[in-house]
């Protein structure tokens, strides 16, 4: 009897998870770890440079970046597109683009997710939020 499944079947999602210490340090070794997760990916770096945004996000904005904080990374990867999310522990405000002057030092982190991402969104409240962004497109990890 001939097998009903496909010759060539999609490849199963992979799916990663660490939590890092709450310190400015850490980012460097985000970039690493998704880089790696991710090799070969034709997107890497505006994969990359969207989970730096995040991170630094949470660490400036959220409890993760007090002391004895933490935040999670996690990356999952389809084959045809990557969602990279941040949880963090809660803070102040709710995640939005907002529109930054020439002359300011910050507040572009999430309108460049959203300029590099097919999509990004948050949920979560005061007390812990996770901000993904998703890119579309095969990437093979």
């Amino acid at each position: 009897m001939l097998s009903t499944l496909s010759a060539n079947p999609a490849p199963a999602p992979l799916y990663w998870r660490r939590t890092f210490p709450g310190d400015a340090e850490q980012a460097r070794a985000v970039r690493r770890f998704v880089a790696c997760l991710l090799a070969g990916c034709p997107y890497l770096d505006d994969v990359v440079l969207a989970v730096d945004e995040l991170v630094v996000n949470a660490l400036r904005h959220t409890k993760s970046g007090q002391c004895g904080g933490s935040f999670t990374v996690e990356v999952l990867s389809t084959g045809d597109g990557v969602a990279i999310s941040v949880a963090d522990q809660g803070g102040p405000g709710e995640p939005a683009v907002r529109d930054a002057a020439d002359t300011d030092e910050s507040g572009r982190g999430l309108r460049t997710v959203s300029l590099t991402a097919a999509s990004w969104g948050w949920h979560g409240n005061d007390s812990g939020r996770t901000v993904t962004a998703v890119f579309t497109g095969e990437c093979p990890a």
